[in-house]
């Protein structure tokens, strides 16, 4: 019996050996979510190179946090399924359907893939230093001393090498979340994921935390933005993704969507954002 045009599309067998230089780091096929009834993400379809930055905008509720928590292995799709680098990530396949992998099993997963919330979710009761470290020796095993030298270089990296000894209560928000980036980076991730990660700051924090992730894109960190800071969005993405009632709407360059976007829709959301 001929196998359907959606069973063709799952890999059955997949290797590394298939990687090449233009395989999408991360990718998402025909991905569906409902919660209650109500479908919060309809057939989405994306791709993010190596390297890439790719940020995703839209009005709220349009399901920018879903795809982004998905992509992170936070939510598990109704439908669908997720690759990375040629791979299935987060699912094994089972009869031609992509079958989600245990919560056990996806542990290792998950270390590919660093996310950054809009909260800082930092640990109170422990330091900067700490926070950074927790991650490493807990999920990676690596000694105390190894895990403290290389957070160390972390928190440098995010301009905090001063604070690492100090506890989430004695940071402002900007560096709270500096340090949250800098635990996200201790796992060595292959993509990382940004939620919204300025929404809670104070406008003079904004800054400090995008000058981090511009250094990061800077270096070719390979990252996924959900944000409304156009300006950055312009000034350092490779690709604009515009989400819609569950759907993308549109992709392409940030000014092609922001500036000269055929879409109505579109259209009618930049008006407002950016007058």
């Amino acid at each position: 019996m001929e196998r359907s045009d959606r069973e063709r599309d799952v890999p059955m067998m997949t290797t590394s050996e298939r990687i090449t230089a233009t395989e999408p780091v991360i990718e998402m096929v025909h991905a569906r979510k409902a919660f209650d009834g109500r479908t919060v993400l309809d057939d989405v379809s994306l791709h993010v190179q190596r390297s890439e930055l790719a940020v995703i905008v839209g009005p709220s509720g349009s399901g920018k946090t879903t795809l982004l928590r998905a992509l992170g292995l936070l939510t598990t799709l109704d439908a669908g399924y997720l690759k990375m680098n040629g791979d299935l990530h987060g699912y094994r396949s089972g009869k031609g359907v992509p079958v989600p992998l245990s919560e056990r099993a996806l542990v290792r997963h998950r270390r590919n893939v660093g996310m950054v919330f809009q909260h800082f979710n930092l640990f109170p009761h422990l330091s900067a230093l700490a926070n950074v470290t927790l991650a490493p020796r807990k999920v990676l095993g690596r000694n105390r001393e190894a895990a403290e030298a290389e957070a160390l270089v972390l928190l440098t990296r995010v301009g905090l090498r001063d604070k690492a000894r100090a506890f989430p209560h004695e940071l402002s928000g900007g560096q709270q979340q500096r340090v949250a980036i800098a635990r996200a980076l201790a796992l060595r991730p292959e993509v990382m994921l940004f939620d919204e990660p300025t929404s809670a700051l104070d406008p003079e924090m904004v800054s400090e935390v995008l000058s981090v992730m511009g250094e990061l894109a800077a270096d070719g960190m390979t990252m996924v933005l959900v944000s409304h800071e156009m300006g950055f969005a312009r000034r350092v993405a490779d690709k604009a993704i515009f989400m819609d009632e569950g759907r993308i709407i549109e992709t392409g360059r940030p000014d092609d969507v922001f500036l000269n976007s055929k879409e109505p829709r579109v259209r009618q959301f930049m008006e407002k954002i950016l007058h």
